[in-house]
């Protein structure tokens, strides 16, 4: 974990509050988990980052700058419309939440009653990497508010997914690299996932 200083940041999607997570300091020891392993999307520029790092201004880790490496221009995709942004619904959960180790995938369902029922997380991957040879490939990203809390003092990360037939204005070879890049990322997190702490 990176702390550094930092007095403003030109775009704001890249400035992740903790105000509303109760284990600021925890959610940030668990976010690291996915530092540049995760896309991460800025809609007010429309740019989906594949290289970056995690960066703290403060010690008492208020806020959270995502910053892209300027020298890898190459890792940065644009033209990324927002409409092609869908939220998942899926959470990835520290498996001391449900009494196991390493990372859980679960659905949250806007009907309470229904109980989400976590998955491994490499499991989950495992599913992700099989679905890109269909028509409709889960590529999933990050965006600004992703990093929430489970349950109380419980971080968890929530996915958004990309829609590649949304990306009307790009070509199928602009689009193959985002997949690529995004699959590159799945690849990585396989080879982590059983071995990751979770918080």
């Amino acid at each position: 974990m990176s702390i550094i200083d930092i007095t403003a940041s030109t775009n704001h999607d890249l400035e992740w509050n903790f105000d509303s997570i109760n284990q600021a300091k925890k959610a940030a020891d668990f976010v690291m988990n996915f530092e540049s392993r995760l896309c991460v999307y800025s809609a007010s520029v429309e740019q989906i980052y594949t290289n970056y790092t995690f960066n703290f201004p403060n010690e008492d880790v208020e806020k959270m700058v995502i910053l892209p490496n300027p020298y890898a221009f190459h890792d940065t995709f644009h033209g990324i419309v927002n409409e092609s942004i869908r939220d998942t619904g899926l959470h990835i959960i520290p498996g001391e939440t449900i009494g196991k180790s390493g990372l859980y995938l679960v659905v949250r369902y806007k009907n309470k009653s229904v109980k989400p029922a976590p998955i491994p997380f490499e499991q989950a991957i495992n599913k992700m990497l099989q679905s890109q040879q269909s028509a409709d490939p889960f590529l999933p990203i990050l965006i600004k508010g992703d990093l929430r809390e489970f349950n109380a003092g419980t971080p968890c990360m929530h996915l958004h997914r990309i829609k590649l037939n949304e990306l009307t204005s790009l070509s199928e070879f602009e689009k193959k690299g985002i997949q690529k890049s995004i699959t590159d990322k799945l690849l990585d997190l396989q080879k982590i996932a059983k071995t990751v702490r979770g918080i």
